[in-house]
């Protein structure tokens, strides 16, 4: 069950990250950059960098701040100096286990995983692709862009507060970029594929990560779009990788992973809840800015477990009524724990909530791959 929290827990930053921060590479900087190693400094193009300086305290308590939460990339962080410290703050491995998880679940339904040497390497090195280099890439890049938003709901992070230079965020962007691609086309290459599927996703899914979160689409802005892609990346991108090497991507799992997606774009909501302030003075139309706390609160219930029946209906129609009862088990508790935390009050009781119910829509997803794979 320890794996499944982590998996649930990286849901939840997917969602936390996404929506204080969503991800992207420019190919060129923003900023432009000297030779020499200079420390940040916010030009911010939508808010008034004074206001920005008056309303934002001017660091982090580092007395209550955590290491490990520092390592993690999540809030309650310490402040630190190591460099390589704050590199892996960026990337939020908080984050990694629901692409990891994406990947079992896409190799469960393959139908053709064994568990000899092999097999095993593969799936480690399409973790490692999926988790700390292209995640890592998409979370790195996000706070790159949303250094202006930081400034006023976070600015002891590591980039608003200078804790590292713009060269060394814009070279880390690369670096995990290019390597989680060149990964994928080892992944080709190792599983005698014609057509290098998993290059073109991770060239797509990367592709993505960029208009989300980098001007002119910033697809994050928009409530809808940014939280479906969103969800599309935490679960159906290292699905489709998982499944398509070690065996092959049908049409019919590309749309039933499509439907869970609006499953994630729920869990996305869950977290906007948190920085309303913040993207009210942003101009980023999150659902719960759009509609109101109270109706997003019944939108996001209603994408999480509307979507979860769904599935179940597809698997009982699929002549697969076993499968299709266990998924409808997970979801009971789900229900359950909404009506005790979240729709109470989804930012008092946002870790609880998480925590309690997330996990049955991570074995939920298990669930339909091993439906899936028979």
């Amino acid at each position: 069950m320890a794996t499944i929290s982590m998996a649930s827990s990286l849901l939840n930053t997917l969602c936390s990250s996404t929506s204080n921060r969503r991800r992207i590479l420019p190919l060129a900087p923003p900023l432009s950059l000297s030779r020499s190693r200079r420390r940040l400094t916010i030009r911010a193009t939508e808010t008034d960098a004074n206001e920005v300086k008056a309303k934002a305290p001017e660091k982090a308590p580092a007395a209550s701040g955590s290491g490990f939460n520092q390592l993690l990339g999540i809030k309650g962080a310490k402040q630190e100096t190591d460099i390589w410290k704050i590199r892996l703050q960026l990337t939020k491995p908080v984050t990694w286990p629901p692409l990891i998880w994406g990947v079992v679940c896409g190799a469960a339904a393959s139908g053709n995983f064994q568990w000899t040497v092999e097999d095993v390497a593969k799936s480690i090195v399409c973790m490692l692709m999926s988790g700390p280099f292209l995640t890592g890439y998409t979370q790195t890049i996000n706070d790159w862009y949303d250094r202006e938003i930081d400034a006023i709901n976070e600015p002891y992070r590591p980039i608003p507060s200078g804790a590292i230079s713009e060269n060394e965020v814009i070279t880390q962007i690369w670096v995990l970029l290019l390597g989680g691609i060149g990964l994928a086309g080892i992944l080709d290459v190792w599983a005698g594929h014609n057509y290098p599927t998993i290059f073109y996703l991770a060239l797509g899914g990367s592709l993505l990560s960029y208009i989300y979160s980098a001007p002119p689409l910033k697809l994050k802005q928009n409530g809808w779009i940014g939280n479906f892609a969103l969800g599309a990346s935490y679960i159906s991108l290292p699905w489709w990788a998982g499944q398509a090497l070690f065996g092959t991507l049908t049409p019919d799992i590309v749309v039933l992973t499509l439907l869970y997606s609006i499953a994630g774009l729920g869990i996305a909501i869950v977290n906007d809840f948190k920085s309303v302030e913040g993207d009210r003075k942003m101009g980023l139309q999150s659902l719960p800015v759009a509609f109101g706390e109270e109706t997003a609160k019944w939108i996001c219930v209603g994408a999480i477990d509307i979507t979860q029946l769904s599935v179940a209906g597809y698997l009982l129609g699929a002549g697969k009524p076993y499968y299709a009862a266990a998924l409808v088990g997970l979801i009971a508790p789900q229900v359950f724990f909404q009506f005790k935390y979240f729709l109470k009050d989804p930012v008092k009781y946002d870790v609880k909530y998480q925590a309690s119910a997330q996990p049955f829509l991570i074995l939920g997803l298990l669930v339909t791959a091993l439906a899936t794979s028979h």
